[in-house]
């Protein structure tokens, strides 16, 4: 890519792509083009080719979706793997029709089976059942790395998918039903520890900017601690009135990986400067070489068979819920009881990237999750 090439970020105003927009820029890319939902509805098929007809991007990086937790997941099924669908068909679809030079499709690790092996390579993909409460998400995901691989072999597009671990940074969704586990237990021990301290100011602040179910600052107090309450956050009736605890889905015995998006977009920009989908499949030949891989992974087997092209994008480390709630607890300063609801689903006990390919190709993390968890905590308190 040249500075100047017409780059096309795809849900620029997200976790994801913001944290896209925010690398290119700093790397000196001055010609981006981005446009939020109410401008290009991403599942209007006729809106998205009049766009790219107009617009004529030469890159392109999809990282629009329709993303959430377990909750979300699980409850929006129908919702999850339609919207999804639909923009990724739409813009790869496009992309192939007006010529775009490379196209970057993120997805995520939900995309491997409950019981992969851990950690999990990117030829496990497809080889076991998928986890159930994610699974329509998922199924999307996977339709849309094949869509790129298809386009790829048939019309010799040079689209490339990626498959970050669970991602947490700026501009992160703090909505405490459908976020992601990290951004809603920073938020639910905030506010949490501004219970027990009787900051109602700080907990009216926080409301206004993002209120709960419609509940806003302005609410009486009852009417607040009744929805804190439905999301886990309350004052414990067997202490005295300042004791606080707050809530935990499941038995926080799951693992999990975590990625500074920041990082993620580093990553990804690293790939959308200095690989395409012809090193990703020679690369794969490569390393099978040196490892004396007999036969082949599925990648390239009897050089017809050309599968599993994209690319895990991850840290390669792990913590369980448990450790990662006491680490929040920590870094926020709130000192009520963490209490773990056993009766709520787990999600996939472990599930953790392998990404000995992204290393391969050149990159590394840098960013630990106690520093991430630290930067995201100041992020939300200056937002």
């Amino acid at each position: 890519m040249k500075k100047n090439s017409k780059i096309y970020v795809a849900g620029h105003r997200g976790l994801v792509g913001s944290a896209l927009w925010k690398n290119l820029q700093m790397k000196g890319y001055s010609n981006l083009i981005g446009r939020t939902f109410d401008e290009l509805d991403l599942m209007d098929t006729k809106a998205v080719n009049q766009f790219f007809e107009q617009e004529q991007p030469e890159y392109v990086i999809l990282a629009a979706a329709k993303v959430g937790g377990i909750v979300a997941n699980n409850t929006y099924r129908g919702q999850f793997i339609y919207e999804n669908l639909m923009i990724q068909n739409n813009v790869i679809h496009a992309a192939y029709l007006n010529n775009v030079k490379k196209l970057l499709f993120l997805g995520s690790t939900c995309i491997y089976p409950r019981d992969a092996p851990q950690p999990m390579t990117e030829d496990c993909l497809l080889t076991a059942p998928l986890e159930y409460t994610n699974e329509p998400y998922a199924i999307a995901k996977i339709a849309g790395i094949k869509l790129c691989e298809s386009y790829n072999l048939q019309y010799g597009t040079n689209f490339i998918s990626v498959m970050p671990t669970n991602l947490y940074g700026p501009n992160d969704n703090f909505d405490l039903e459908k976020s992601h586990v990290l951004p809603a237990m920073l938020r639910k021990m905030y506010l949490g520890k501004c219970l027990e301290e009787n900051n109602w100011d700080a907990i009216r602040e926080d409301l206004n900017k993002r209120p709960i179910e419609g509940v806003s600052g302005s609410a009486d107090a009852l009417q607040i601690e009744a929805k804190l309450g439905k999301y886990g956050i309350r004052r414990n009736p067997s202490e005295s009135t300042q004791a606080v605890e707050v809530e935990i889905w499941g038995t926080g015995a799951p693992m999990r990986e975590f990625l500074w998006s920041e990082e993620m977009a580093d990553a990804c920009v690293f790939l959308m400067e200095n690989v395409d989908f012809q090193n990703v499949i020679t690369n794969e030949v490569k390393q099978s070489q040196q490892k004396q891989i007999a036969p082949l992974p599925p990648v390239v087997r009897n050089g017809t068979e050309i599968r599993n092209t994209h690319i895990n994008i991850g840290t390669g480390k792990e913590v369980s819920i448990r450790e990662l709630a006491t680490l929040i607890k920590e870094k926020v300063g709130f000192n009520g009881e963490l209490v773990f609801n056993t009766s709520k689903p787990d999600g996939t006990l472990r599930k953790l990237t392998d990404p000995s390919k992204l290393h391969s190709l050149g990159w590394h993390h840098q960013i630990e999750i106690g520093e991430g968890i630290e930067k995201l905590y100041q992020w939300y308190l200056e937002r």
